[in-house]
């Protein structure tokens, strides 16, 4: 006796992201999550076009290995944007913060991060 399952069709329901996922879900501190992850994702691609080790990572940055680890898996609550920062340093790269007034629009201020 074979089992038949019939396919349910559903609408699903779609979206437009705000262009930060930690806002979409509805984490307080969204801004400061998204950008971590943006500096966590640098450092993740210059440690691997240097082809460098967690091991080698770790002792470049100050780190633990699994420190290294986690922060490579995205895993960076209690790393401070500081760290992160000296991080990039650490890995050979200038980092500039440039402070400018806001658009007259928009209240307050906001933090972005760009790469040249």
């Amino acid at each position: 006796m074979s089992k038949r399952r019939s396919k349910a069709t559903r609408a699903i329901e779609i979206h437009e992201g705000s262009g930060n996922v930690y806002a979409d879900l509805g984490y307080p501190d969204a801004e400061e999550m998204l950008v971590k992850a943006k500096l966590v994702r640098k450092i993740s691609e210059i440690v691997r076009s240097k082809g460098l080790t967690q091991v080698e990572t770790a002792k470049i940055l100050g780190l633990t290995q699994p420190k290294v680890s986690a922060l490579l898996r995205g895993q960076f609550r209690g790393v401070s944007e500081r760290k992160l920062i000296d991080c990039l340093t650490s890995l050979g790269r200038d980092v500039e913060i440039v402070v400018k007034d806001a658009p007259r629009r928009r209240v307050g201020g906001k933090l972005t991060v760009v790469f040249a």
